[in-house]
Order: structure tokens, then C-alpha cells, then sequence
């Protein structure tokens, strides 16, 4: 009889060999699995490559491979990672902060599943108007035929469109795209010729057209016939053209209401404004479904509560039977969301207006229930937006994961994960080219030897930021009283000319209040509001074009001796120009200048692939033969901003940008580095950077949503001493932030609290750092003090 086989023990370790993604320099590394393990190192230096780029994009690789072969011949286009070999890698679950593009009816609700739960409690356990038939869950979601308010489709919203939403760069003509609602393909001839015949100009900056010629453009309901005649051009006789005219408005409302595709109707909605529906009130469902309470309230105003409100009104109007059943089943739900530091957010909240750091903590609190054994879980710095009084429990949940025999990888900067961890990973020394090393991979103790670790200097205490004078205010600024959200009647006053940090739980209420901060009040000459918002929805919007540095790159292009050689204008180098135009459009028709195709994978949320003709270059060959300087536009582009300074070292207007992405640490940036690849913090850097290479006169007023998310805290050196550097200058910084070596530097603190949501929106301290460190309502109080201490020492 054969003995039986016993398998031999597993390598405990994932274990990397000669990963060359993005900027690693064939890094082998081995991590252990079954721990925590964060992967540190300064903005840029490679982090990310490894933990997403190579270990999880591996991971999903062989999962896809295990898949039908229709879907596999779809995933390949996709791509693998640049790696020799990777051994004792288990299946792997990725959370990102990169966003997929939003949509309306993505909500926390749907997000956590939380939606769900609470329709089949309305559905078994509400209260019913007498002789009122019982309807399933379905009558309860505004994303059924059976439950949506037949005015707005379960939007809660009515559609439409400003000029503003319709041409988003007013800077370019319509023959260089200015209307983007448009489809490329009409960016042609369709809407060349024809406006050309009514006696439009496409090739003026869209800005200096007369206001009725713009409003006729974009939203006239006339369709006339016209009639465009002959013309002969350098490639071809144009025929007739006959037809009917169709406005950008017109366009979008037709396309998101009728068509088929998801991908239309989605490009469609990005270009739509939103005002409530009259008929639900943004209820979102028919009024059958809204006529149903439970604890006398309909499912909308339950969707509406912060989740710390709506689990005080299911453990109080639950009762007995099926009712406390499902109601005990979704408070279970609602706990690690709240314990998440989460409880402040309301079930219908979009996720669009959620940041990256809370949308992926919803995502890791439904993983929390998972049940899932023996995967792979990385994270993308889910302590970004979290008040330090927040981070304990956050390192309470990734512990939990690991309890329960999963590996946890996290991509982080907070200081305190990176202590927490079993095992740590740095990355550097720096960023960019100058980076991609592994420096340590071992207890986070023994980083503490390695000496050119950016880091080890933060961790362990050596060399802190010398402290600051504390500025006096040179007038007041008051705003209030404010009641809106969780603020009722709370009036702020901000010291103009000093740099002030408004601090909070999250939810307290810091971002209602700068909200009211506008330009009309006294004291305030300029003001500029900097927010994480996405630079772009899609891969057109990069770095370059936001910056609009890109102009001055297509100008130097276009002046090239072979660039006039060919009768190539400034369009040429273009990617929003149709390479069929006959000005000359240099982009690649397949991917229309994205440089990426859209590739749905039918069974898994659709992704990016690099184009298949351009491969991701974006123009066509024969723009390609073009050079400046031995570069064609598609190697300009995929410089980053650090080489880039060098190669236009000599040309002021591209310097100034590049300079300015340098200032606040972006210099391992490529140029054209999709928007859909950058972090909320990344964005908000490069909107401020953008602002910081214009002249400025006069007193302004910065505004910035927590700048330090996804920066090192060497990073977050180089760029306080920008924002300082505006207050001495002569100007006023106010930021929300959580990070409280930020805090600690500041003039004045405003803090909000004492805790989210309703347990918050009230002011329980101001004054100096030194004075909000010792307020005893204060979540924030106990960590100011840390930092102080620490900045002292």
C-alpha cells in the first residue's frame, strides 16, 4: 500500500526577483507573508511600483490566466508586469486611491452593500399605508425599473448644461477641440464646415468669440438645414455637405437618455450639471416606495442619516421578530464602517464627492466581513484623510485581517503605521531615476542603521524641523454664522497673513466651514481654492495640459525646420485634433489621442490598456518623425518634470511650470502622465503648483484641502516651506490637515469637534499650537501636544 503524500511546508515569504516596473532597478526583495508589511520611501521612489505595479498586478495576472480563454484573449491586451520571478505569491485584493470613473448612482450605500440591507428591511419589516400592496426590495432601489422615480430614472436629479461644463479649456479654438462635449470624429468636418458656413471663426481661442455666437453653438434648439459647398484642400475635394445642425447640449442630453452604450453615456454625463427632481425631491424612488416608513422614516431620510444616525434609529425602532433580525444584520454592517472613522457619512452619499482615502476605507471595512483566508490584501495609504485619533482603530482593522490568515501590504507615510508594522519595506533614497532601490526589508527597528534612508531621519527622531516664530495677524477675517450640514451657527474668525490650520475629526466639520470663504468678503483681494478633485477623467488630461506648459511645447515643436518643412501648424502636436483634419491633426485615430484604450473585461470593471497602433505614444508616425532637440513630442511627454527642467532649462515659459512642480515635489512626474493615474493629493499639488508660476498681486488668500496627503514626511518639509514662503511673502494659507507636524508650524489652529457628524460641527478650541495642545474638548489636543514635544526635543 503507497504511503500517503505529504506536502511539503509552503515558503513563507513572497519572494520578488528583478522587478524593473516604471523606475525599480531590478529589485529583489523578499516580504513575509501572514504580517502586516508597509512599503515606505519618499513621493515617487518606487513604493508603489512594487506593492501595485509588480506584486499585485502579478497576482491578478495569474488569476486571469486561470479564467475562459474569450476573457483571457481580452485581459491580455492589459499587459503584465515587468518582473524576472515571483515565488510564494497567493491571490491578492488591491485597494486603490485611484478612481474609476463615477458615476450617479454609485453611492456608500451601494459601495458597502449597506443599500441592500436596509431595502430588505423595508421591504419585511416597514410600515405600510392600509390596503397597500407589500413590495419587495426591488420597490426600494433606485436603480431598478420597479423602484426609480420615473421623472429623473432614480437619479434624484434633473440634467443639464453650462458652458462652462460644455467647453472645459475656453483657451482653444473649435478646430483644436474647445468644445470637448463634442465626440472627436465631429470635431471635423461635421462642425468645421458647418459653422464655417454660418460664418463662425473655429480657429479664434473659443474666449474671444462673441457671447451670442457661443450661446447659438452650444445650446440653440434650431436644427437648420445647411449647405456647405466645395472646397478644395491640399488632400482632397470636399463634397456637399447636407444636414441637419446639432447643438453640444442637444448632443449630450440625446446621447445620455438614448444610447446603448455605457461608454457614450458615460462620456456624456461628465459634461451634465444637476439641480434636484421636483417630482421625488431627490428621493430617488417612485412614491409607493417613498410612502413606506420604518421607525417613521421613509428608506430616503434613513439613506440621508450619518451611519452613527441611522444605527441609533435601528437599535431603537427594531423591536422584535424580522425586524430586529434584519436590523441587527445591518448594524453588524454599519460597525467597522464607523469603526473606520467613517460614521459621519450617510448611506446616499455619492461616491464621486468622497475622497480617495474614505472611499477605499469603505471598500476595506466591506473586506473586514469578507471571510476571505489566505490572500494577499494592498493597501494605498488607507490612513490618508484620518485624524490621528482615527489611526489607532484603522491599525485595529488591518490587524484583524492578518488574524484571520491574510497578508496585509500597505503602501504608507503615516509614521504611526509604519511603527505598527511586522515587517517594513523602504524604498529610495529618492525619487524618480534617482530611487528604485530597496534600502531595508526587515523589522522596522532595524532601519534605524541605514543611513540614507529618508525615513529612518522621521521614525527615529533625528534632526526635526527647527521650530517657527509664531507671525502676528495683520486683520481678521470672519466668516459666520455658518449653518449648514453638522455646523449650526458656528462663526470662525481667520488671521489674515499667517498660516492657519483648521484640524478635526474627520466629519467635524472643517470642510463645511471653508466652504463659506469667498472671494466677496472684506479683507480677501484673491482668492484661490485648492481642492483634491481630479485634474481629468480620463487619460487626455495630464500634467502638461493643466499646467499649460503643453503650448509652449507644441509651439517649440512646431517651429522645428521640419515642422514648417512639412507645413506643420501648432495643432499638429495636438492629441485633441483628429488626424484626418486637414490642418494637419497629428493624433492617433485608434486611441484618439488618449494614448489608451478603454477594455472591457465584461465580468471585471473595465480598465486601460496602452493603445495597440500607438502604443501609448498618442500621435501618429508621421508626427512622430518630427523632433526637437533629438525628441519627438511623444518622448518630451514622457519625461518627468525633474528631466524635463534640465531639457528646457533655456525656455522661461516651460522652466517656470516645471520649476513650480519641483517646489511643492512633484519632479517625479512624467509630463503626460494620465490623470487617471494620479492621487487626490498629486492633483491637488499640481493645481497649486499651476497657481504658484503666475504672478501674483496683491493680498491672496490660499485655501488647500489637506496638501500633505501622499507626501513623505520629507516631502512635506519642501512643500511647507513653499506655503511659509507665501505667508512671508505677504499672503494668507489656511489648510485642513490632519498631520500634526504640519499643524504644529502653524500660526493659529481652528479645531472642530469633538467628534463627527452630529457629535460634531462645533469650534471647542483656537488659538496658537502651543494653546489649542492643552484644550480638554479636543480629540485633536493630546496629539498637537506629541508633535510640540517632539519639534522641542
Amino acid at each position: 500500500m503507497p504511503s500517503p503524500h505529504v506536502p511539503s511546508a509552503p515558503d513563507p515569504y513572497v519572494r520578488v526577483r528583478g522587478a524593473r516596473e516604471h523606475n525599480l532597478k531590478g529589485v529583489d526583495v523578499d516580504v513575509p507573508r501572514d504580517v502586516v508589511a508597509v512599503f515606505t520611501g519618499v513621493s515617487g521612489s518606487g513604493k508603489s511600483s512594487l506593492a501595485f505595479g509588480t506584486i499585485y498586478a502579478e497576482a491578478q495576472r495569474r488569476y486571469f490566466e486561470s479564467v475562459a480563454p474569450y476573457a483571457r484573449r481580452l485581459i491580455h491586451q492589459v499587459g503584465a508586469p515587468k518582473v524576472g520571478e515571483i515565488t510564494g505569491l497567493p491571490p491578492a485584493v488591491s485597494l486603490q486611491q485611484r478612481r474609476s470613473a463615477p458615476t450617479a448612482r454609485s453611492s456608500v450605500g451601494t459601495v458597502t452593500n449597506l443599500s441592500n440591507s436596509l431595502r430588505m428591511l423595508f421591504s419585511r419589516a416597514g410600515s405600510y399605508p392600509p390596503g397597500a400592496a407589500r413590495l419587495d426590495s426591488d420597490a426600494f432601489s433606485p436603480n431598478t425599473a420597479a423602484g426609480a422615480c420615473p421623472e429623473c430614472h432614480g437619479l434624484g436629479e434633473v440634467h443639464g448644461t453650462t458652458e462652462e461644463s460644455l467647453v472645459p479649456d475656453p483657451s482653444l479654438s473649435v478646430r483644436e477641440g474647445a468644445i470637448a462635449a463634442w465626440p472627436g470624429a465631429w470635431q471635423g468636418k461635421n462642425l468645421r464646415d458647418i459653422l464655417d458656413t454660418l460664418g463662425y471663426d473655429v480657429d479664434v481661442p473659443w474666449r474671444e468669440l462673441p457671447a451670442e455666437q457661443r450661446e447659438w453653438i452650444l445650446f440653440t434648439d434650431e436644427q437648420p438645414v445647411v449647405t456647405v459647398h466645395p472646397v478644395r484642400d491640399a488632400d482632397r475635394i470636399q463634397r456637399p455637405y447636407q444636414g441637419t445642425y446639432m447643438s453640444a447640449r442637444r448632443y449630450v442630453l440625446k446621447t445620455f437618455s438614448d444610447s446603448r452604450s455605457a461608454t457614450l453615456r458615460a462620456r456624456a454625463e461628465r459634461f451634465l450639471t444637476a439641480a434636484p427632481c421636483p417630482a421625488c425631491g431627490g428621493g430617488r424612488l417612485r412614491p409607493e416606495a417613498l410612502a413606506v416608513t420604518f421607525a417613521g422614516r421613509t428608506i430616503a431620510e434613513l439613506a440621508a442619516l450619518p451611519l452613527t444616525g441611522l444605527a441609533k434609529v435601528l437599535e431603537a425602532g427594531a423591536g422584535s421578530g424580522a425586524a430586529r433580525v434584519l436590523a441587527d444584520d445591518l448594524l453588524s454592517r454599519i460597525a467597522p464602517v464607523v469603526e473606520l472613522g467613517l460614521g459621519y457619512l450617510g448611506l446616499d452619499r455619492a461616491t464621486p464627492t468622497l475622497s480617495a482615502g474614505e472611499l477605499q476605507r469603505l471598500r476595506l471595512a466591506s473586506q473586514v466581513r469578507s471571510g476571505l483566508f489566505g490572500v494577499v490584501y494592498v493597501l494605498d495609504e488607507p490612513s490618508a484623510g484620518l485624524h490621528p485619533a482615527d489611526t489607532e482603530a484603522l491599525l485595529s482593522v488591518l490587524a484583524r485581517l492578518r488574524a484571520a490568515g491574510n497578508s496585509v501590504f500597505v503602501v504608507e507615510h503615516h509614521l504611526d503605521v509604519v511603527r505598527a508594522a511586522d515587517w517594513l519595506v523602504d524604498v529610495g533614497p529618492r525619487a524618480g531615476e534617482h530611487g528604485g532601490r530597496v534600502l531595508h526589508s526587515g523589522p522596522v527597528a532595524d532601519l534605524a542603521a541605514v543611513e540614507e534612508s529618508a525615513t529612518a531621519r522621521f521614525l527615529f527622531g533625528r534632526s526635526p524641523a527647527p521650530a517657527r516664530e509664531i507671525r502676528a495677524p495683520r486683520g481678521r477675517l470672519t466668516v459666520g454664522p455658518v449653518t449648514r450640514h453638522n455646523l449650526r451657527g458656528v462663526t470662525a474668525e481667520f488671521p489674515l497673513g499667517v498660516f492657519t490650520a483648521v484640524t478635526g475629526v474627520s466629519g467635524s466639520g472643517k470642510s463645511t466651514l471653508i466652504a463659506e470663504i469667498t472671494e466677496d468678503l472684506p479683507g480677501v483681494g484673491r482668492l484661490v481654492r485648492v481642492d483634491q478633485r481630479p485634474i481629468g477623467r480620463t487619460p487626455r488630461s495630464n500634467l502638461a495640459t493643466y499646467t499649460g506648459l503643453f503650448d509652449v511645447v507644441r509651439k517649440a515643436f512646431a517651429d522645428t525646420g521640419e515642422a514648417r518643412a512639412r507645413g506643420y501648424g501648432v495643432g499638429r502636436f495636438s492629441f485633441n485634433v483628429a488626424g484626418g483634419a486637414p490642418s494637419g491633426g497629428g493624433r492617433c485615430e485608434t486611441c484618439q489621442g488618449e494614448g489608451f484604450v478603454s477594455v472591457e473585461l465584461l465580468f471585471l470593471p473595465s480598465t486601460y490598456a496602452p493603445c495597440p497602433d500607438c502604443g501609448g505614444a498618442r500621435y501618429n508616425p508621421r508626427t512622430l518623425e518630427v523632433t526637437y532637440r533629438g525628441r519627438n513630442i511623444a518622448q518630451v511627454l514622457d519625461l518627468t518634470v525633474e528631466s524635463a527642467a534640465e531639457f528646457f532649462a533655456d525656455t522661461p515659459a516651460v522652466s517656470r511650470s516645471l520649476a513650480a512642480l519641483l517646489d511643492v515635489g512633484l519632479g517625479y512626474l512624467r509630463l503626460g502622465q494620465p490623470a487617471t493615474e494620479l492621487s487626490g493629493g498629486e492633483a491637488q499639488r499640481i493645481k497649486l503648483a499651476s497657481e504658484l508660476q503666475r504672478a501674483r498681486r496683491g493680498h491672496t488668500l490660499y485655501l488647500l484641502d489637506e496638501p500633505t496627503t501622499g507626501l513623505h514626511p520629507a516631502d512635506v518639509e519642501v512643500l511647507l516651506d513653499r506655503l511659509h514662503g507665501l505667508v512671508d511673502a505677504g499672503h494668507t494659507v489656511v489648510v485642513v490637515e490632519h498631520d500634526m507636524a504640519v499643524v504644529a508650524g502653524a500660526d493659529r489652529v481652528i479645531d472642530l469637534g469633538p467628534g463627527g457628524g452630529d457629535a460634531g460641527g462645533r469650534i471647542v478650541a483656537t488659538g496658537t499650537p502651543s494653546e489649542v495642545a492643552t484644550a480638554e474638548d479636543s480629540a485633536t489636543a493630546p496629539y498637537l501636544a506629541r508633535a510640540l514635544r517632539a519639534s522641542a526635543s
